[in-house]
């Protein structure tokens, strides 16, 4: 049969063909057709070759792509899934004959603004793609600050300081079982929270063969539908598990004649790898990296001459670190900045992080004092990929075959990362909770803090069982929150969404898919709690402040678009964060080391502040902070010059651009914030701007398929000025959904291929 692609009324593709092969290259296709510009940028960035157009603002990106050996990993894992299953090592390579095929036509107006033409993607680039997009996922350079932390503070404050990371992504979950709706059939709804980006991480599409018919949320440049799928039969969904499984190692290098060496556990030097690369930097001069690799991993911070202001010189009292450059070249930097235009912090771009959750502080403590007369030292990462060679994409095809949760299970036993929970349920009513994913069994401390390499008991044994776990009164949720993957990670978020969730499921007796939205759009936040309190506890405050904390104190703490008590919340929250963080008890964090640009979301104190409110403002003692003070000065300060507007106002969609584009959009205010179930993130103290919300909504209806929902933030294409290119903004504002159609007399047939 002709291989057909079709598209409805949203623009969404639904690809026909008479086999898997022929399906994987039309997607391809039609993904280069919608998407080339975006296509491009991701092989780019996975190549580490994207300073080469978009200039030096990409160029700590591509130094950390080089050096974490990202597109070498690509390639290794697809030549041992050529070894291992050669049927998906060619389903693979058919999508990427597509997209070539699809690039060589493509005419998206960035190109011509940024002088690049599009290039040839080997069958290694969505490999290479996939790993780009989710290596910094497990968010190892949290590591980092808690290494800064133990040496400036104490063991005690990692736990204070405990979040789910800055650079970190998460998710909403939850799947309701036949019990518990209308129709007798399981419901799996939810929606993924990532980089709010344009065009957006998540494709719509419908695909078609005799082997398999799915609809589901695709990742442009990946084949197949991983995350968010639904054959008919079976659908599954992901949130982040938030498992710790990288590790970072300190390391001792030095320079001899033949090279470079490094000291091992067993204390004997030897011969590290070692080449230099070039990057190509549009608008500058290229910039040399030396890529260096140990029996650990591949270098990616310092190298045989040490580390410019490391904790552990630190430790041992060597001279303060020296700041580090402004920007974050590892995400999409966010708008705006603190709105005083002060405070640590004041200018930095950062990325988003999780609240803080009340809980036993975290074991560690301080970095090992250094050795004068020890070499220099550099810090390497060790990931499951480079180690194994299995980025799991021998799980893609079987995903799309399944029909019955069974089928979903050991397809998932292939997955290797990022590590997910996932929830799956079947027509037959069954249902699956676990984790799937690679986490190595290795120390405790390894998943902490940075480890030293020349020390025996930090190696790697084998791997972790996957967690499973159950349904609780006909519901199982899953907000990033510890659930069944708590044996395997550190920093969890905070129970705020998974409670609300629960809760509001725990409030009806039987659910449909339309009645989900109602859970998506939930603006409560439960954690304006001890904040709150803090006020509550003030008195002798001016009249002006006084009225401001009763009018607060009455707030029904939803923070919708259109709340003047949302706003003026959030500016006594911004205002209590900056105090908190220019306090002198932090001085020594508001410089971290100069550690490469593309760590620095995770560094960057006032974020940290923000993000950690609630353990900090309910903390028996805070190093001698005056707490009840920095909120009374917060709350006098905003009394004197409040806001005059709505949360919507400053609270506004900050999507992230490769390239802006020439003629800025009006992005439009959100309602939400980061602990709400509609968690659309800002940064408090810094600015209100959101990077991070949910990339998508979905409804999966086990009764009937077609009655399933979806939402992107923008549109099906990523090409500007299309029809369909910002077409599902108004909707996914207003937390309506677009019908799932798979009905082929129902939809336009675009053209054969």
């Amino acid at each position: 049969m002709a291989t057909e692609i079709y598209r409805d009324a949203w623009g969404i593709p639904h690809l026909r063909a008479g086999s898997a092969a022929e399906l994987a290259r039309a997607q391809g296709l039609v993904t280069a057709r919608d998407r080339a510009w975006q296509l491009e940028v991701e092989r780019h960035r996975a190549q580490g070759t994207s300073a080469s157009f978009l200039g030096e603002d990409a160029l700590a990106w591509d130094s950390f792509a080089r050096r974490a050996r990202l597109d070498d990993t690509a390639r290794r894992c697809f030549a041992d899934l050529e070894r291992r299953d050669p049927r998906a090592a060619r389903w693979v390579r058919a999508y990427v004959d597509g997209v070539n095929e699809g690039l060589a036509g493509a005419t998206a107006p960035e190109f011509a603004r940024s002088g690049l033409t599009p290039g040839r993607w080997e069958p290694w680039t969505p490999l290479g793609v996939w790993l780009a997009i989710h290596i910094l996922f497990a968010g190892f350079p949290a590591k980092l600050w808690r290494e800064q932390v133990a040496a400036h503070l104490d063991a005690d404050a990692v736990g204070l300081f405990a979040t789910d990371g800055p650079g970190t992504s998460g998710s909403n979950g939850w799947l309701v079982g036949g019990e518990r709706t209308v129709t007798g059939q399981a419901l799996i709804a939810g929606d993924p929270h990532r980089w709010i980006e344009d065009p957006g991480v998540y494709q719509q599409i419908h695909l078609s063969c005799p082997e398999f018919d799915v609809v589901g949320l695709a990742v442009p440049g990946v084949p197949g539908i991983a995350h968010f799928g639904h054959t008919g039969t079976v659908a599954w969904a992901i949130t982040n598990a938030m498992a710790d499984y990288q590790d970072l190692y300190r390391e001792r290098l030095r320079r001899t004649g033949a090279g470079v060496e490094a000291l091992g556990p067993d204390g004997v030097w030897r011969r590290a790898a070692r080449h230099t690369e070039t990057v190509e930097v549009a608008g500058a001069e290229p910039v040399e990296v030396e890529v260096i690799e140990t029996d650990r991993g591949p270098v990616i911070i310092g190298g045989p001459d040490g580390i410019d202001g490391d904790p552990a010189d630190l430790a041992s009292g060597g001279g303060p670190s020296r700041p580090a450059a402004q920007g974050d070249p590892s995400g999409p930097p966010l708008p705006g900045d603190d709105p005083t235009g002060a405070g640590a912090g004041a200018g930095v771009d950062v990325g988003t992080g999780a609240g803080a959750r009340p809980g036993p502080a975290l074991p560690g403590g301080p970095a090992e004092p250094a050795d004068p007369l020890a070499p220099p030292t550099a810090i390497s990462l060790r990931y499951p990929p480079r180690v194994t060679g299995d980025l799991g994409f021998g799980a893609l095809l079987p995903l799309l075959r399944s029909r019955r949760v069974a089928d979903v299970d050991r397809a998932l036993d292939r997955w290797a990362e990022p590590v997910n929970v996932v929830q799956a349920a079947d027509t037959e009513g069954g249902v699956l909770h676990r984790v799937a994913g690679r986490v190595p069994v290795r120390a405790g401390v390894n998943s902490l803090r940075i480890v030293p390499a020349w020390e025996p008991g930090h190696e790697w044994r084998g791997r972790h069982v996957s967690p499973r776990a159950g349904l609780t009164d006909g519901v199982a949720v899953m907000a990033n929150q510890r659930g069944p993957a708590e044996p395997l990670g550190v920093e969890f978020a905070p129970p705020h969404r998974s409670d609300r969730i629960a809760a509001l499921l725990a409030g009806k007796e039987r659910w449909s898919a339309a009645d989900m939205p109602a859970l998506h759009t939930d603006t409560h936040l439960a954690s304006a709690s001890p904040l709150l309190d803090h006020l509550a506890a003030l008195d002798d405050l001016t009249p002006e402040a006084a009225a401001l904390r009763d009018r607060l104190l009455g707030w029904d703490r939803r923070m919708d678009a259109g709340s003047a008590d949302a706003a003026l919340y959030a500016a006594v929250r911004g205002a209590v964060v900056r105090r908190l963080a220019a306090h002198p008890a932090f001085a020594a964090l508001t410089a971290p080391p100069a550690y490469p640009e593309v760590f620095r979301p995770w560094l960057a104190l006032v974020p940290r502040v923000g993000f950690a409110l609630e353990h900090l403002l309910r903390a028996e003692d805070l190093y001698g902070i005056d707490r009840p003070a920095a909120v009374r000065a917060a709350i006098e300060d905003v009394a004197l010059r409040p806001p005059t507007g709505v949360w919507g106002d400053t609270h506004r969609l900050a999507p992230w651009r490769a390239l802006e584009p020439e003629h800025p959009y009006d992005e439009p205010g959100l309602s939400g914030d980061h602990d709400c179930v509609l968690c659309t993130s800002g940064v408090p103290g810094l600015t209100d701007r959101a990077a991070r919300g949910p990339a998508a909504r979905y409804v999966w209806d086990l009764a009937r398929r077609e009655d399933s929902r979806w939402v992107v933030p923008l549109g099906a294409s990523g090409v500007p000025g299309s029809p369909h290119h910002r077409d599902q903004l108004p909707l996914w504002l207003a937390g309506d959904l677009v019908p799932v159609v798979t009905d082929w007399t129902r939809l336009e047939k675009e053209t054969d291929v």
